[in-house]
C-alpha cells in the first residue's frame, strides 16, 4: 500500500511541476521546443547518446565484476539502451534501472546481487553529477541564491541547504529506527559493497573516470538542445544552469524524466539572465532529444532472433553439402544435419564411379548361380 501510494505521489509531483509550467509559461515554450527538433540535431542526439551509453555500460561492467557477477560489455550496453528507453517512455524514469537490475540478476543467479549492482552503478554516477553541481554551484552563488529565493522566498542558500539536509538525518534515522536490527544489517551489507564495488582501488578511478565522461557527454547534449532550441549564449554561460537541471533531473519524481528537469531549467536560465522561456524550451528540445538516443533500444529484443537468423544463414562447410532429412538418412543411421563429401573435379568423380560400378558387377557375378564360375562348379 505504501509502494503504491508513494509511486501515485511521484507521477502527480512531476504532473504538478508541469501543469505549474504551463501555467506560468504557457504550452507555446513546450510546441517550440517539439517543433524545432532537426535532422543534425538527430544525428548529434545519436552519436552522443552511444557515447555515454558505452561509458555508463562499462561502468556497470566494473562494478559487477567487483561484485562477482559476469558482465559482458556487449550485453550490457544492449541492456543499458532497453533501460534508457524504458526510462524515458514509462512514469518516475527509473523502471528501465528495475528491469536491468532483475534481468541481470536472474540470469547470474543471484537477484539480489544483480540489483546491488545497479544501485551502485548508479549511485557512482549521481556522485560524480552532485560533486561537479556543487562546485558549480559554489562557484555561482548568485544563481544559487536565485533559484532558492524563487523556490522559497525569504530564504538564503545557506537556510535552505541547511533545511535539505536536516530533513535527509530525520528521515534517515527515522527509517533506521523503524527496521531496527534489520535496518542496521541491510545498512553494514550495504556498506560493505560501497567498499568493494566503488572505492577499491582497483575500480574507483574507472567509475570515476566514466561517470565524468558520461555526465560530459550528457552536458554536450544540453549545450546541442539549447543551440536548437535558439539560444545564442557562450558555452560558459550554459553550463552552470545544464549542470544545475542535470543535477535536479535525478529526483524520482518525474514523468518519463519531464517535470523537475523543465522546472530547473526554466529557474536556472531565468536567474541566469538567458530568458525563462529559452530555459523551458532547451529543456524540452533535451528530454525529445534524449528520448532519440535510447531508440536503439527498441532493436535489442530482436537481436537473438537475428543472432538466430544469422547463424542459420551461413554458408555449410567448403566441400560438404547438407543432406535434407528423409527416411533414407534415417535408416541408414545418419543424422538430419549430416553432410557428405562431395569432389570439385568431373573427372575425379566419374572414375570413382566406374570403380565403384566394376566392383559392384564383380561381386554380383561371384554370388550369382549363373555364372560360369558356379556353373564349373556344379558341373
Amino acid at each position: 500500500m505504501k509502494r503504491r501510494l508513494w509511486a501515485w505521489l511521484r507521477l502527480l509531483t512531476g504532473a504538478g511541476i508541469l501543469a505549474a509550467l504551463v501555467w506560468r509559461l504557457g504550452a507555446g515554450a513546450f510546441v517550440d521546443g517539439l517543433r524545432v527538433v532537426d535532422g543534425p540535431a538527430v544525428l548529434a542526439a545519436l552519436a552522443i547518446g552511444l557515447f555515454t551509453t558505452v561509458c555508463s555500460a562499462w561502468r556497470w561492467c566494473l562494478v559487477a565484476r567487483r561484485l562477482g557477477l559476469r558482465l559482458r560489455l556487449s550485453r550490457a550496453v544492449a541492456d543499458y539502451y532497453r533501460a534508457l528507453l524504458l526510462n524515458a517512455v514509462l512514469p518516475a524514469g527509473v523502471l528501465g534501472d528495475v528491469e536491468r537490475a532483475v534481468r541481470h540478476g536472474r540470469h547470474s543467479g543471484d537477484v539480489g546481487r544483480g540489483v546491488r549492482a545497479v544501485v551502485l552503478e548508479r549511485a557512482g554516477g549521481q556522485v560524480v553529477v552532485m560533486a561537479v553541481g556543487g562546485v558549480v554551484l559554489l562557484t555561482h552563488t548568485s544563481l544559487l541564491e536565485a533559484v532558492a529565493g524563487d523556490l522559497m522566498p525569504g530564504w538564503d542558500a545557506a537556510k535552505a541547504a541547511a533545511a535539505a539536509l536536516a530533513v535527509l538525518a530525520v528521515l534517515g534515522g527515522w527509517l533506521l529506527w523503524r527496521r531496527g536490527a534489520q535496518g542496521r544489517r541491510a545498512l553494514t551489507a550495504g556498506l560493505a559493497d560501497v567498499r568493494c564495488a566503488l572505492l577499491d582501488r582497483g575500480t574507483w578511478p574507472g567509475v570515476l573516470t566514466l561517470s565524468a565522461a558520461g555526465l560530459a557527454g550528457h552536458v554536450a547534449l544540453f549545450v546541442v538542445a539549447a543551440r536548437v532550441a535558439g539560444s545564442s549564449a557562450p558555452v560558459d554561460a550554459l553550463v552552470p544552469p545544464l549542470v544545475l537541471a542535470l543535477l535536479v533531473m535525478g529526483l524520482p519524481v518525474n514523468i518519463g524524466g519531464w517535470g523537475p528537469r523543465e522546472a530547473a531549467a526554466t529557474l536556472a536560465f531565468g536567474a541566469a539572465g538567458l530568458g525563462a522561456e529559452q530555459g523551458l524550451r532547451t529543456a524540452v528540445v533535451y528530454g525529445v532529444l534524449i528520448l532519440v538516443s535510447s531508440l536503439p533500444g527498441i532493436a535489442v529484443p530482436a537481436l537473438p532472433a537475428l543472432r538466430a537468423l544469422a547463424s542459420r544463414c551461413q554458408p555449410a562447410a567448403e566441400g560438404a553439402v547438407p543432406l535434407p532429412r528423409s527416411r533414407t538418412n534415417r535408416s541408414q543411421g545418419l543424422p538430419s544435419s549430416s553432410t557428405v563429401p562431395t569432389e570439385t573435379n568431373p573427372g575425379r568423380v566419374s572414375t570413382a564411379r566406374e570403380s565403384a560400378l566394376s566392383s559392384v558387377a564383380a561381386a554380383h557375378s561371384a554370388v550369382s548361380p549363373y555364372s560360369p564360375a558356379a556353373r564349373a562348379h556344379t558341373s
